[in-house]
């Protein structure tokens, strides 16, 4: 998609600093982090949100959850536990139209959240 900002950092059109990277999915450190450790897990496919998820093959959608649990043991955030958070809708805090994860730890969360 022509103006989708995380688009543009797959193709490497906005510098980001990515800390994973494979055919389908890519990891890169938020800009404006909630925890010590806040990561954006993306595929590499746009799709807007989880409602277009049936747009990902299994391949697609296995690969990202592989990268999140790769990525989350190589920074030890299982030691203590993370978590994982999508957010489908404005209303839900989806201020970019592409699907993706946050992956975040290192911090105590509470529950419920915001």
């Amino acid at each position: 998609m022509k103006d989708c900002v995380f688009c543009k950092i797959i193709n490497k059109e906005i510098a980001s600093e990515i800390v994973y990277e494979d055919n389908y999915t890519i990891i890169f450190k938020d800009l404006n982090p909630k925890a010590p450790v806040h990561l954006l897990a993306v595929p590499k496919k746009h799709i807007d949100s989880v409602m277009d998820i049936k747009n990902l093959s299994a391949e697609e959608f296995l690969a990202i959850f592989k990268a999140i649990a790769d990525t989350a043991k190589e920074l030890n955030l299982d030691a203590d536990g993370f978590r994982i958070v999508t957010n489908t809708g404005l209303a839900a805090g989806q201020s970019v139209n592409h699907l993706h994860f946050h992956v975040l730890g290192k911090r105590i969360f509470s529950w419920p959240p915001g």
